[in-house]
């Protein structure tokens, strides 16, 4: 339409809903369209190429949701070559790496009742591994019934009884619908449903408390997801799996041989720590105003000590760490000994603490990719090795730590995070026991 007399043309103004993207149709300044769940603008006559955020054709008009996947539907197609996963790729291109990776092992380790050890349904707010569907998928198509699995916990929270823990499945995104399986907690309704297996070579544990359901499987798969870990230094496949699959009673059994200490001068009676104890272990003074910890009470389950933010709380004396680290290995060696075994670890987002934490810190070091393999030590072993590779990133807590007058220098990532941790025990016991050999050949898939 011409413009009226004494007015001068503006052009197009507004903007003009297209619908879906159609790679047929040239489209103009302004013309908004849908692709890939996002909505993007034009801003240029005839943009090149399809929609994307370059800020030269196009930009997001309205981007797409891209946190809790749960209740999305995801279609992926199996990537052409075997390579790891790297932060900012989307989750069906990530899906469809780990279907590539699946599809190139062997069929008999997969071909009976199989189940995805899933130990991070913490919250929505923390670093669970949403890979879980992959795997399932996969392993279905194998001859394989897989299910979700993990045994209740000895801390209050949302997993402390079977309801709650299914309701925490759900809420992140483990359902039937979405992962297509079932979960199904190891431990029964209260965490009492446990069986006694005994542990070749243990010198800390005789018979180990696990889950009966995980103990009734055929073929064990772990999915983990490695990070700092504020008792065990790191937790990963051995830790998710010991700790993971020990029943409450076995909980307590790896953590009971250490209690924690309190620094009083450095305590600020704030009583954040008060929250995470289950047991009536922390007592308040309110001459002092100081908190104190009753050893008559306390399980040394050490969830107090992540939960300080002034490093008042630490573990009571070093054998305590190495006795939880050796009690933890055997307890992994009970799961997996005489049967089938996998285990996947994505050393991605590696944040300082364990993800049972309520919050979700910031990664102390960048991301190294997907590790795996039969040998759930050599699989730790490589990722801890990985990890001491990397540069700490800026405004985490293991450069913060590093920035502290009197800081100590252990040449160790992980030690320099919570130097009152340390992983190096669990893993020589690990191969003194026979889990497997902290000796490995690593091959890099591209």
């Amino acid at each position: 339409m011409a413009a009226p007399e004494g007015y001068n043309a503006l052009g197009k103004i507004g903007i003009s809903y297209k619908g879906d993207y159609d790679s047929n149709t040239t489209y103009e300044r302004l013309d908004a369209v849908e692709h890939n769940g996002s909505t993007y603008l034009a801003i240029k006559d005839a943009p090149d190429g399809a929609p994307r955020d370059d800020k030269v054709n196009w930009i997001y008009l309205a981007k797409g949701f891209s946190g809790d996947i749960g209740d999305s539907e995801i279609a992926f197609t199996e990537a052409e070559n075997r390579e790891n996963i790297n932060t900012g790729e989307s989750v069906k291109t990530v899906f469809g790496k780990i279907k590539k990776f699946f599809a190139d092992l062997t069929a008999p380790a997969f071909a009976q009742m199989i189940t995805t050890k899933e130990d991070l349904l913490a919250t929505k707010a923390t670093g669970y591994v949403p890979d879980a569907k992959a795997v399932a998928d996969v392993v279905k198509e194998l001859g394989g019934i897989p299910f979700l699995t993990d045994c209740n916990t000895l801390y209050p929270g949302s997993r402390k009884n079977a309801i709650e823990h299914m309701y925490c499945a759900w809420e992140n995104g483990f359902t039937p619908m979405t992962v297509g399986c079932p979960v199904i907690i190891g431990d029964g309704l209260k965490g009492t449903d446990d069986i006694e297996v005994p542990v070749e070579g243990g010198e800390y544990v005789k018979n180990a408390k696990i889950g009966r359901a995980i103990m009734d499987e055929d073929v064990f798969i772990s999915l983990n997801h490695f990070k700092g870990h504020e008792t065990a230094g790191f937790g990963g496949a051995i830790k998710n799996i010991g700790m993971g699959c020990g029943s409450r009673a076995g909980k307590m059994e790896q953590h009971a041989q250490g209690k924690p200490e309190i620094d009083e001068s450095l305590c600020r009676g704030c009583k954040r720590c008060m929250k995470e104890c289950a047991n009536d272990g922390l007592v308040y003074d309110e001459t002092t105003h100081k908190m104190h910890i009753d050893h008559n009470k306390c399980l040394g389950c050490g969830r107090c000590i992540g939960a300080c933010n002034f490093d008042a709380i630490h573990s009571g004396y070093d054998a305590a760490t190495k006795d939880f680290n050796c009690r933890m290995a055997e307890y992994a060696k009970a799961v997996v000994d005489g049967r089938p075994n996998f285990h996947i670890s994505l050393v991605v987002d590696v944040s300082p603490n364990c993800d049972c934490h309520c919050e979700n810190d910031a990664p102390i070091l960048p991301d190294s990719g997907m590790f795996a393999s039969f040998d759930p030590l050599a699989l730790d072993q490589a990722c801890v090795d990985a990890c001491l590779k990397q540069t700490p990133l800026p405004n985490s807590q293991l450069t913060d730590a590093m920035a502290k007058e009197g800081f100590c220098d252990h040449h160790d990532h992980f030690e320099n995070t919570t130097p009152n941790a340390e992983y190096k025990t669990c893993l020589e016991h690990a191969e003194k026991i026979g889990i497997g050999s902290r000796a490995y050949e690593l091959i890099v898939m591209k």
